[in-house]
């Protein structure tokens, strides 16, 4: 497939982008790339930024764990290289980034019961036989959580498929293999 996609700088977007270019920056510091393939719409740049912005049940370490585990099964590496730097910001070592991205957490009971459900609910876009997602509520999560981490997974799902699409360069150290 032939890259379609460049990463777009300030004054090739439209003027809403532009503005929404100026809050990324003064978050970031820089556009990350793949904010730079959103913004060849007009509105889904916009769009997808007040969805990975909008509050959450979840904490950082939830959120940054299914984020883990969703890349790995959509198999993108500029998810998974943003976002392992990012969750060793939330406190997560490597070794555990890496275990997540299997979808497990043998270090936390509670964070392995939303990894195991997260990678199933999105590898099959199905709970399976419901044990999942018994051992989820089991752990001491709740319905509006349950709700959220399907949000979660829809976020990242969408990233990632942007990313497979557009294929804009990854400016973060590559992740780790897990073969």
């Amino acid at each position: 497939m032939e890259n379609m996609f460049k990463v777009l700088k300030r004054e090739e977007v439209s003027a809403k982008n532009q503005q929404v270019f100026d809050q990324l920056k003064k978050v970031f510091g820089f556009i990350p790339n793949l904010y730079s393939a959103f913004a060849y719409s007009e509105n889904a740049l916009e769009a997808y930024i007040n969805l990975k912005n909008s509050k959450t049940s979840l904490t950082k370490k939830e959120v940054e764990a299914a984020t883990l585990v969703v890349s790995q099964v959509n198999n993108c590496v500029y998810c998974l290289s943003a976002h392992t730097v990012v969750a060793k910001l939330n406190g997560f070592t490597e070794e555990q980034t890496l275990e997540l991205r299997k979808g497990f957490a043998s270090f936390d009971k509670k964070l392995d019961a939303l990894v195991k459900l997260a990678k199933q609910l999105s590898a099959e876009r199905h709970p399976g036989d419901g044990t999942l997602v018994t051992d989820f509520f089991e752990a001491g999560y709740s319905k509006e959580n349950l709700i959220d981490l399907i949000v979660q997974i829809g976020d990242r799902t969408i990233s990632n498929i942007v990313h497979a699409v557009t294929q804009v360069p990854n400016e973060y150290p590559l992740a780790k293999s897990i073969d």
